[in-house]
């Protein structure tokens, strides 16, 4: 009975992330191509999307790579542009509390932004499931999947991809999917616009620090926006 709940949640988790892979598999593309373009081989290209398994990191740890910048500005970069990922912790560790640490780390690895956007959804629907964590896994290895053919395929067909097609569109729109369900409620909307024009005008900081100086403003500003809702009610 319980094998077929589990499975039943994990399939669940397969399906509703689907709509989400869409750009992920050009995305996957990209980094196979950029991967052999720039020397890495398709071994480590392909090991770096099993083990840092984040395309935006990945690549850029390629691009930094193939500059010729130091171990330092490479790891700290990545780090950098993965920092989203404490607050996805931040926020589905609520949900997790009573499960024991391999299942933390498991679930922690498939912790992706697709996967949390539309799992944690789901727990939020599922308050008292104790099987829920079975949704996170079932979209993060779904993704997980995805991710590892599609870079596959740019390593096998990159050299015949023509640069025409400009695949590169696919990074961004990435991301854009991720939003665009929340941009529905106006203050939503203000917090998106408002991290992009941050984004915009610190684009040029080092190591990519806009990105968190973007982040902490959205965060900032949606806390405000709740604080005042909470406080005039």
């Amino acid at each position: 009975m319980f094998v077929k709940i589990k499975s039943k949640i994990f399939f669940l988790g397969c399906k509703d992330v689907i709509p989400l892979l869409i750009p992920v598999v050009p995305f996957g593309i990209i980094f196979g191509v950029v991967g052999i373009e720039s020397g890495l081989g398709a071994t480590i290209t392909f090991l770096m999307s099993i083990i840092i398994f984040a395309g935006s990191s990945q690549l850029a740890f390629t691009q930094l790579f193939t500059s010729g910048a130091t171990a330092p500005v490479i790891v700290s970069s990545v780090a950098i542009v993965n920092s989203r990922h404490f607050l996805y912790s931040a926020v589905i560790a609520q949900y997790l509390t009573k499960l024991k640490l391999f299942w933390k780390i498991i679930l922690s690895y498939f912790l992706t932004d697709q996967a949390f956007i539309v799992s944690q959804k789901y727990f939020k629907q599922q308050p008292k499931n104790n099987l829920r964590h079975y949704h996170l896994l079932g979209s993060g290895f779904t993704l997980w999947f995805i991710w590892q053919l599609s870079t596959i395929t740019g390593i096998v067909v990159g050299e015949v991809i023509p640069k025409e097609l400009n695949l590169a569109f696919a990074v961004p729109l990435t991301f854009i999917s991720l939003i665009i369900v929340d941009m529905k409620k106006l203050d939503h909307l203000i917090v998106a616009i408002t991290s992009g024009i941050f984004a915009v005008i610190f684009f040029n900081l080092p190591l990519r620090t806009y990105i968190i100086v973007a982040a902490a403003a959205g965060i900032l500003l949606a806390y405000g926006l709740t604080h005042t809702k909470l406080y005039r009610k």
